[in-house]
């Protein structure tokens, strides 16, 4: 037995018995010298920005069992014990920097898609980083970008996904693909589908289509919200985004005003 692979060996040969429940390299066939794994690590982001900018490719892959100071948006701390699928993708999108927030949506979108091909779990996404199935938050986006005034140079994306643990009592509003399944989910094979499914709809992220697919799974538009940006709130109906994914609230006077980016409260939820 090494790193929990259990192999009996047999009269006819070896056979493979257990397979650990961990990302290593190894589990992923032809992304072993792309994925880059740690047992517990400050954040995903921080190894994956030295990648980046050492110029390692799109698709180079940092992946953690444990985060010790795992972070959200806005510098929250993001709990990342053994279990959860927690991930930095590197990316190089050939779009100019402000077309790059889309990211954080088609990633969303991917997320949900992959969650409801493997589990058949009805996922939502929630404006602008968030997954959530039943209203509780699966899965959170955090986006780092390098870029000059014309070009960017890689966009990291951080993925935080409750797979296999117990959150619902841990943090108010979030819940694990476990609780909901009532069996562990292979986490192996999530992230694998996730990340394929990010960049397949990467070579597509400059197309008006990249943004009618997250608006098909909104759980915001539609909603009367609460964005507080730039240290005020804006509250009012969540009409629409626009072409760089920014999102349109009505507020009671009546204008439409565009918010590039903030903390999104949905009223009553």
């Amino acid at each position: 037995m090494s790193q929990g692979y259990v192999v009996d060996v047999t009269a006819r040969g070896y056979r493979l018995d257990a397979c650990p429940d961990r990302l290593l390299p190894t589990e992923f066939p032809g992304w072993e010298e792309r994925v880059h794994h740690f047992e517990v690590v400050e954040s995903t982001m921080v190894p994956a920005r030295l990648l980046a900018r050492n110029g390692a490719a799109e698709g180079t892959l940092v992946v953690a069992e444990q985060q010790s100071c795992g972070r959200g948006r806005l510098d929250r701390s993001w709990l990342s014990p053994l279990g959860g699928i927690y991930m930095t993708l590197v990316m190089r999108p050939p779009v100019a920097p402000q077309l790059a927030p889309r990211i954080n949506l088609l990633v969303a979108v991917a997320i949900s898609e992959a969650i409801e091909r493997l589990h058949g779990l009805p996922a939502r996404v929630k404006w602008p980083n968030d997954v959530l199935i039943g209203g509780k938050k699966v899965c959170g986006i955090l986006a780092e970008m390098e870029a000059e005034s014309d070009l960017v140079r890689f966009v990291n994306v951080g993925i935080g996904l409750n797979a296999n643990l117990t959150i619902s009592g841990l943090q108010k509003g979030a819940i694990s693909l476990s609780e909901l399944l009532g069996a562990s989910v292979d986490r192996v094979s999530l992230v694998r589908e996730i990340v394929e499914g990010i960049l397949d709809r990467s070579l597509r992220l400059g197309d008006a289509a990249a943004l009618d697919a997250w608006r098909a799974r909104t759980a915001t538009l539609g909603r009367e919200v609460s964005v507080m940006a730039d240290g005020s709130p804006v509250r009012g109906m969540a009409l629409d985004i626009n072409s760089t994914g920014a999102l349109l609230v009505r507020d009671a006077a009546g204008n439409v005003r565009e918010v590039i980016a903030g903390d999104c409260i949905q009223i009553g939820d």
